[in-house]
């Protein structure tokens, strides 16, 4: 039982919810860098929330189930192919073995994730099955997907697939991501080095992200900030989601694969509930900031994880009446 790389594809690893509890031995967390929508993604099909799935990015590879399964796209939409039909993300797809998944072009979004039932049962490092580029570790032999790679899949329900469908619901994600392009933040433990006018900046410019960015960080483009003096700070923790003022006055969004440790001023901290959103920005995509504080930063997290169980709930019953019972949902 197994998913087959027939090309590979930009950069396509093994992700989960990452490796928590490590930063203080100088071991990043890793993971999908869109939380959200890889676990949308496993829900949708049964899963739970932080089972082993695919990010890709595009171009993205060729795949071929080798046998019958469930699975379902979330994130960015990438004209996905099953077999020359057309494959809608937010859905859950019942698939024949033998058949082809391809991807033709980005329509929306950075980041794809394919989750397969039951999940893919690569070998944990530390708790998390999530690829490692930087260290080599964990996900498919520390590294990104090649041709011919062969992921074992967990076994899971027997649920036969005669023929390709795609099961008759959608995911509506309307209120899961940001309805306009503002990010939320916290002011972070040096913002108080910038004066007002910086301050002010931050909020009234529009930003973009850049080119140079990656699984690690996003730089970000806009006007520079400036401190009133040269400030020096002893390496501290960070995040994903910190904004660190670099010394020619730009900015660095931090993403999955950042460092546990940084010297750079950390200005804002932007709310986990809308880092999925910034994760998915491809390089062009302006937005703006917008300060708020710890109350609506606790709301927000809240509420999507409370959005989150609905979903679960809602996608456990029309799984079970779809198969008659056969797929329960796990974790």
């Amino acid at each position: 039982m197994s998913l087959r790389v027939l090309k590979a594809g930009l950069l396509d690893t093994v992700q989960d919810l990452g490796r928590v509890g490590y930063a203080h031995l100088g071991i990043h967390r890793a993971g999908a860098a869109d939380s959200l929508a890889a676990q949308i993604a496993n829900i949708v099909i049964g899963n739970a929330p932080g089972a082993a799935l695919i990010e890709m990015h595009f171009p993205a590879p060729t795949l071929q189930f080798k046998q019958d399964t469930l699975f379902a796209l979330g994130g960015a939409d990438f004209d996905a192919r099953l077999e020359g039909k057309a494959i809608p993300v937010w859905t859950p797809v019942r698939v024949a073995a033998g058949s082809v998944l391809t991807f033709r072009k980005r329509l929306q979004g950075m980041r794809c994730y394919l989750a397969v039932q039951g999940g893919l049962q690569t070998a944990p490092w530390l708790d998390s099955r999530s690829t490692s580029l930087a260290a080599a570790v964990g996900g498919w032999h520390g590294r990104a997907l090649r041709a011919d790679d062969r992921l074992p899949l967990i076994a899971a329900t027997d649920f036969s697939a005669p023929e390709n469908a795609i099961l008759p619901w959608r995911v509506n994600i309307r209120d899961a991501y940001p309805a306009a392009p503002v990010l939320r933040y916290l002011a972070g433990p040096e913002y108080d080095l910038l004066d007002t006018a910086a301050q002010q900046l931050l909020e009234s410019a529009d930003w973009r992200v850049g080119p140079q960015s990656n699984r690690m960080a996003c730089a970000l483009v806009g006007p520079p900030l400036e401190l009133p003096a040269p400030f020096e700070l002893v390496s501290s923790a960070v995040q994903p989601g910190l904004l660190q003022l670099l010394p020619g006055g730009d900015l660095l969004a931090l993403l999955a694969d950042c460092q546990t440790t940084g010297g750079y001023p950390r200005i804002a901290q932007v709310l986990q509930a809308d880092l999925p959103a910034l994760a998915q920005m491809q390089p062009g995509t302006s937005f703006r900031l917008a300060r708020v504080p710890l109350e609506t930063a606790t709301a927000a997290a809240q509420a999507q994880r409370a959005w989150l169980r609905r979903l679960r709930h809602a996608c456990a019953y029309r799984l079970a009446k779809e198969s008659g019972g056969k797929i329960q949902v796990t974790g």
